[in-house]
């Protein structure tokens, strides 16, 4: 009986998560003060993206030859968002968008702003005052692993931090290895990774503070989760195994 005690005392031991491994932003008050202007960068648009485009102008019915007609009466919240995904520009495998009027554009690697910049340009050959508006209308990051709820997540912003991220899907479960979040970052074809320590905050002041779109964020399990995954799913359980192991000890050997 005292070896079954024992036992228990040093799994109940085993599965106690140590501060250090667990909470986040350990050593916040060394953080110096940071500058967003440094580490934020417009996001880079990408095949698949899908821009929403908007002219103005002093005579309005001179953007007739450059406008598909819209069809957005009626429509409210995510109906109307859906709408705005079906009637944007759709940014091909080639890195173009078709813009009536003008033909292909060329918009893979550039900013929204840059996007801008250039369709005025363009417009203002044909449109005198024309005023352009692009926004992206399908920033979206994946979380995946050690999270309460993992999954893809479509946002109309266009900028969105990691813990913003990660509070979206949750936060960490207890299991999630805190020291060890990856990042995988399409950069104009190539996937790039990155490792953060969540318990440290020197990743804040990095670009990986801001994710991209289509970035994945994936959450390792910690070693007792990798451990319990065996013959009996976890700590707890196995606690509880041998606690019926030792009641009925009791009522048998009494």
């Amino acid at each position: 009986m005292k070896k079954l005690l024992l036992f228990v005392g040093v799994l109940f031991l085993v599965s106690c998560a140590s501060r250090k491994n667990v909470v986040q932003f350990q050593d916040a008050e060394s953080l110096p003060e940071i500058n967003i202007d440094s580490i934020y960068h417009h996001p880079e648009i990408q095949v698949n993206d899908i821009l929403k485009i908007d002219l103005t102008a002093l005579e309005p019915e001179s953007l007739m030859p450059f406008q598909f007609e819209k069809s957005l009466t009626g429509s409210t919240g995510a109906r109307q968002i859906e709408l705005l995904k079906l009637e944007g520009y759709l940014v091909s495998k080639e890195g173009v968008i078709n813009y009536p009027g003008l033909g292909e554009v060329a918009v893979e690697g550039k900013t929204t702003q840059e996007v801008q910049v250039l369709l005025k340009e363009k417009l203002s050959s044909f449109v005198k005052d024309v005023e352009v508006k692009v926004r992206l209308l399908n920033f979206k990051f994946t979380v995946m692993g050690e999270v309460k709820a993992p999954g893809t997540y479509t946002i109309s912003e266009e900028t969105v931090t990691l813990p913003q991220a990660l509070g979206m899907a949750g936060d960490l479960t207890i299991q999630g290895e805190r020291k060890n979040v990856l990042i995988f970052r399409n950069n104009q074809g190539v996937i790039t990774s990155k490792r953060i320590d969540l318990t440290s905050v020197d990743w804040m002041n990095t670009p990986y503070y801001f994710l991209k779109q289509n970035d994945m964020v994936y959450v390792e399990p910690n070693n007792p989760r990798v451990k319990s995954a065996g013959f009996i799913g976890n700590v707890g359980n196995l606690i509880s195994v041998v606690s019926i192991v030792m009641s009925a000890a009791v009522l048998i050997f009494r």
